[in-house]
């Protein structure tokens, strides 16, 4: 049987052969950990982390290559963000589409008065822009969103949030989980303080591994939430304060380091713009066969250049689960309940039953979003 990964939102797979290669190649002539030695493999080592560096820096746009920071994935990023940054009584603006990666923590923050309040979005998940400028308060210090929805694959105008954000002087943290690799990013065009990706969906690395690249100000300002050796000023008890070292505690993950590297190389070379052009071409194919199939409801933008290659499906004869199940007993693979974002659910109207959800990626064919449409009609044809 054929299997079909439509996964992709959670985890891209396949990843391109050179990131595998590149682990393997750390794993069996390398293994040496950054800035714990003077010797050959580690400095090999520390050339690829700083290769590492520049490439995040020129595919978003960056300029300032020591505060690209080497994250856990875009979680500790959002954490690092938020933890990091605000004080008793700050107040955050989030959009009502966040993943739980930003809202867990706000809701944490509570317990030492961070306060939050959520920018309206409508039934397609888009932002309501105009909301914003009522919406900050004298105690607001950051605006932090999803840059498209894990849910629906709605895009929101990062630029003109960038816009309001300088305006105001607020910081401006973007989660890029589902747009970097996928879309153009320009950290300066942007207005950002904080971009934060993972390593393992759009850019196609291994799992385990993110980034965090922050603007200057930023970076003087956030504080470490995690402490430790970080291999250098090693006389000392206290974190270094100069960047990166301030927020890489502990060893990092080498060969996730490697695997980053390598992916990042492959996106730069291959472009974002024609694995963009490839992905809208695949979610116009989806979008126009599911025009033809009754009994499943679509959420999310209609207008495929403002979507990302994700298709939230509701079953309107049958449950979603067991949509979900009798998809994979087909070979189908997708992501079916609430994608660890209620509050997207909530705006969008589907909570607690949650979709059925598809995405696609960059090693995805015409012929399997054709086959998925195929087994999604079967469905939902009476018997």
């Amino acid at each position: 049987m054929t299997k079909i990964y439509m996964d992709n939102a959670a985890t891209s797979f396949p990843k391109p052969k050179q990131v595998t290669e590149a682990m393997m190649e750390y794993m069996e002539n390398i293994g040496a950990s950054l800035h714990r030695g003077d010797y050959q493999t580690t400095r090999q080592a520390e050339g690829e982390t700083m290769l590492l560096r520049e490439r995040l820096c020129r595919l978003f746009n960056h300029d300032e290559i020591k505060n690209a920071v080497i994250t856990s994935g875009a979680t500790m990023g959002c954490n690092m963000v938020l933890l990091g940054t605000l004080n008793e009584g700050d107040h955050v603006l989030v959009s009502s589409m966040e993943h739980n990666a930003v809202m867990r923590p706000l809701h944490e923050l509570r317990n030492m008065k961070v306060s939050f309040d959520r920018i309206p979005c409508d039934g397609k998940g888009r932002m309501d822009i105009a909301a914003i400028e009522g919406m900050i308060k004298e105690n607001t210090k950051l605006l932090i969103m999803a840059h498209a929805s894990n849910v629906c694959g709605t895009v929101q105008d990062a630029k003109s949030v960038g816009e309001i954000c300088k305006k105001h002087n607020l910081l401006y943290a973007l989660d890029a989980a589902q747009t970097a690799g996928h879309l153009p990013i320009d950290f300066q065009s942007f207005n950002l303080d904080a971009l934060i990706v993972p390593a393992h969906k759009g850019l196609m690395g291994p799992s385990g591994i993110g980034a965090l690249l922050l603007s200057k100000r930023l970076a003087k300002r956030i504080r470490p939430i995690i402490t430790g050796g970080t291999g250098s000023q090693s006389d000392e008890e206290i974190q270094p304060r100069r960047m990166p070292d301030k927020l890489e505690a502990g060893t990092l993950n080498m060969s996730g380091i490697y695997g980053f590297s390598s992916a990042l190389d492959y996106i730069l070379e291959v472009g974002v713009e024609r694995l963009g052009k490839k992905e809208r071409n695949l979610t116009k194919r989806f979008l126009l066969g599911l025009k033809d199939i009754k009994n499943v409801q679509l959420y999310g933008e209609s207008d495929i250049q403002n979507r990302v290659g994700v298709a939230a499906l509701d079953f309107l004869t049958m449950d979603n689960a067991l949509a979900a199940q009798q998809l994979e007993q087909s070979g189908i693979f997708t992501r079916c309940g609430l994608q660890c974002a209620p509050s997207a659910h909530k705006t969008l109207g589907t909570f607690p039953r949650g979709l059925v959800r598809f995405s696609w990626g960059a090693f995805t064919s015409a012929d399997d979003i054709d086959t998925v449409l195929n087994a999604v009609k079967m469905l939902t044809q009476p018997h």
